[in-house]
């Protein structure tokens, strides 16, 4: 159930070039939040009106969430420091299925990488392919990932192939041999549709559960205005209500 929370900022940086951690005092939230689940952001100026929506990333110490300065939205949000106070709605929408008791993996892509952290943090066991534009967008994704308990192996592609660890192209490239290298239970990807798109052929065509977490503009985070409205096989469904994260069944893949 989604509640608004009065929040202050604990700290705000920078970990790539204009992709920001914000992280917050919110005790309860972090308790109420589920893998996947998202929070709609009232930013403290009269200049802007609708709240900004940003992905639940992590809730071991308080609340982590990510961001890329993409406007002048998060522009502003960018700008705020530590002691802020921030009014959230949240959680909201449904998170991932955390049913599966054998090793999941993970499949990100750029900012998508924020909600399948938060998976990693509650799973026994999990791979993560985790695909950046360059090595900046990749290493402080690592550096979260890395510590956690339950994360078995990590795998880094790159566009540019600027780090020297990871292969040069795309998650999807690389998909294949991870899949014929271990045993899953199940795929959990978030990302570029055309990238979630690859994902969830390669995990049907090797007979594997596939949840896809899609990243859309929103408005309201309610389900009220229908900006957010993506197709399936069983007709309009809202981001924001009925997903964020949906089954690969729900689509016509063909």
């Amino acid at each position: 159930m989604s509640k608004i929370f009065e929040s202050e900022i604990k700290s705000n940086v920078e970990v790539a070039p204009a992709i920001f951690k914000l992280e917050i005092d919110a005790p309860e939230l972090a308790k109420l939040s589920k893998p996947g689940q998202f929070a709609q952001i009232q930013l403290p100026s009269e200049t802007f009106t609708l709240r900004r929506p940003i992905g639940i990333a992590s809730t071991r110490k308080g609340v982590k969430m990510f961001y890329r300065v993409v406007g002048d939205g998060t522009k502003f949000l960018s700008t705020l420091k530590e002691g802020t106070t921030l009014n959230i709605l949240a959680p909201l929408g449904n998170g991932f299925s955390m049913h599966y008791s054998h090793k999941i993996l993970l499949a990100g892509g750029g900012m998508g990488l924020a909600p399948l952290l938060s998976v990693a943090e509650k799973l026994r066991e999990v791979e993560v392919l985790i695909g950046g534009r360059n090595k900046d967008e990749v290493i402080f994704w690592i550096r979260e990932f890395v510590h956690l308990p339950a994360v078995r192996s990590i795998f880094v592609t790159t566009d540019d192939g600027s780090y020297r660890y990871g292969r040069t192209g795309f998650v999807v490239d690389y998909l294949p041999e991870i899949m014929a290298s271990s045993k899953f239970s199940a795929v959990y990807t978030c990302g570029p549709d055309v990238m979630m798109h690859g994902v969830a052929l390669e995990a049907i065509a090797n007979g594997l559960p596939c949840e896809l977490s899609f990243e859309r503009r929103m408005a309201c985070g309610l389900g009220a205005c229908l900006s957010c409205s993506i197709d399936t096989i069983n007709g309009r469904k809202k981001v924001c209500k009925d997903g964020p994260v949906f089954d690969a069944k729900e689509f016509n893949w063909d």
